[in-house]
Parts: structure tokens; sequence; C-alpha cells
């Protein structure tokens, strides 16, 4: 792999790594574990009650994917079929965080429609 190729993967990488420590301090402060304020009164409470934890270890797993990917890059040193292992890494992260994104759009629309 010549010189130019080694600093764009560098620079994936490293983008990579920077993105996950970026967010990972908002994720980590977006989480709670406490009941919510009054318990749960409606229908809406409880689908919010549970899809709170679980969309932030969502979140947490993406993280920590996206981060992976990066250290895939960055231990491929040139070969082709570790970067072509770490490219579809992140390709699957990607992938992984718009289906989630996806998932979770769809409950708030229906917790909308049943909220009223």
């Amino acid at each position: 792999m010549n010189k130019t190729k080694k600093i764009t993967v560098s620079l994936i990488t490293l983008s990579l790594i920077i993105l996950g420590a970026a967010v990972l301090p908002f994720v980590a402060n977006g989480i709670s574990f406490t009941e919510p304020t009054g318990g749960i009164k409606d229908v809406e409470g409880l689908i919010t009650a549970i899809l709170t934890p679980i969309w932030a270890a969502f979140i947490g797993l993406a993280v920590i994917m996206f981060i992976v990917a990066g250290i895939l890059f960055m231990t491929a040193q040139g070969a082709p079929e570790k970067v072509a292992t770490a490219r579809s890494a992140a390709l699957w992260a990607i992938v992984g965080m718009a289906v989630g994104v996806i998932a979770y759009s769809i409950t708030a629309i229906v917790t909308g429609v049943i909220g009223g």
C-alpha cells in the first residue's frame, strides 16, 4: 500500500476514534436509570420507561462499535484483507445506527399516536 492510502486510512481511523471519544460523554450524561417523576401513569410513560435504558445501551454499543472499527483500521497496517474487515465493521456500525434511529423513530411516532 502506498503512502497516500496509509495516510487516508490513518485519518479515517483517527476521525472514528475522535468521534467516539467526543460522543461518549454526552451519551453517559444522558443515561438515567431512575424512575420517572411521579411514577408511570399512562401507556406513553410505560413505553418511555422501557425505551430509555434500551436507547442508552444502543447508543453506547454504537460508540463502542465505531471505536472498534477505528482500532481495526489502525491495526490493519495496509493488509488488504484487514482493511476490508475494518471497512466492513465501520459500514455495519453505520447501518446499525441507521436501523436503531429508524426503530426509535417508529416507536416515538406510535407513542405520539397512542398518547394523543
